[in-house]
């Protein structure tokens, strides 16, 4: 089953952000854009990589209005290490939720068998209502201007009802008007 159009449960987990250790949960993200960025564990090799690009794109994300979780069933303590001992790692300025529990990472139905999260993003608008996921498989990492332009695509949507936009659409280009005159016409 798709986790589209669905609400995300009630959570409540620590984080590392910023040097310190914060409490999070679904309540931060009431009336606020979010992005859960679930990744597999702390000191491994595309993960930096990733959690690095999400880094370059945090101001750009911040300034749209969303909020940014990185997610593993690491610890919080376990993140705080690998902020401090990874430059790549180092940059990031985003909660960075630990999950030993694995609650979250099955709240969001990407938990592994083998006890890690797969590598999944999802994009959760101001109503808790997932609007976006991606999940690919463990060698091929994710990029985060394309992220950041799925994020525009989906906030330009909410805030212009009846229109959508089209593959590659960029903010600022034509949308689509669906209705029966279009029909064969694209």
């Amino acid at each position: 089953m798709s986790l589209i159009n669905t609400e995300i449960k009630p959570f409540q987990a620590t984080a590392y952000k910023n040097g310190q250790f914060v409490e999070v949960s679904s309540d931060d993200i009431k009336g606020k854009w979010a992005i859960f960025m679930f990744y597999p564990a702390d000191f491994t090799f595309v993960c930096p990589t990733e959690l690095s690009d999400l880094a370059d794109q945090y101001e750009e994300l911040q300034r749209l209005g969303v909020e940014v979780f990185s997610v593993s069933t690491d610890t919080h303590f376990t993140h705080k290490a690998w902020h401090e001992s990874s430059a790549e790692v180092g940059k990031v300025q985003y909660a960075m939720i630990g999950d030993p529990s694995g609650t979250l990472t099955r709240n969001f139905d990407t938990m592994r068998e083998s006890g890690l999260a797969d590598r999944s993003t999802f994009l959760v608008d101001p109503d808790g209502i997932i609007q976006f996921l991606e999940t690919t498989s463990e060698g091929m990492g994710r990029n985060a201007a394309e992220l950041v332009r799925k994020v525009k695509a989906g906030i330009y949507v909410r805030n212009h009802p009846g229109e959508v936009c089209p593959a590659k659409w960029e903010e600022g280009e034509a949308t689509l008007a669906p209705s029966i005159d279009l029909v064969g016409k694209i």
